[in-house]
């Protein structure tokens, strides 16, 4: 770390403190040669995560726009928001996981993660996200959909 007195770059670490929830690191130094004292922060860099629409275009992938999809198919159902953060978290992690280092990943494999997480956790809303993810032609693709994941029609 360059001294910002005098230029050089021969220092030592005073103390170290984390700060953010460990997500930075202040650190107080002290320039060897001239003795003047200065802090420096270190947060880690990360590149930016691709999403490959389905016209090969590509965005940086968007956390809200993901939680704001599943809030919507969450929408007046019995689940907590800590359950939906947990979800929306598990799947960031797993597509970084399945992009395999190249920082890219198709919305095919996005929505289909999301699909399984909600299929587990609610019903009903796997068929709301499915009904908009999937788009059905007719209503027989529609019905073989909720046929496949169980939910049982209610009785009149």
């Amino acid at each position: 770390m360059r001294c910002p007195h005098c230029g050089t770059i021969e220092d030592k670490v005073i103390e170290s403190r984390s700060l953010a929830n460990g997500d930075s690191v202040r650190r107080r130094r002290e320039c060897i040669s001239c003795g003047y004292r200065f802090t420096s922060y270190e947060k880690i860099d990360e590149r930016q995560f691709m999403v490959v629409k389905k016209d090969s275009r590509r965005e940086p992938f968007d956390h809200l726009k993901l939680e704001k999809g599943v809030v919507r198919a969450l929408e007046k159902r019995p689940i907590s928001q800590m359950q939906i953060e947990n979800l929306v978290n598990e799947v960031e992690d797993e597509t970084a996981i399945l992009s395999k280092g190249s920082r890219e990943i198709s919305t095919t494999i996005i929505g289909d993660l999301v699909m399984e997480k909600l299929a587990i956790l609610d019903k009903v809303a796997y068929i709301r996200f499915a009904s908009v993810y999937k788009h059905f032609n007719n209503l027989d693709e529609f019905i073989e959909e909720i046929k496949q994941v169980g939910v049982e029609r209610p009785k009149t």
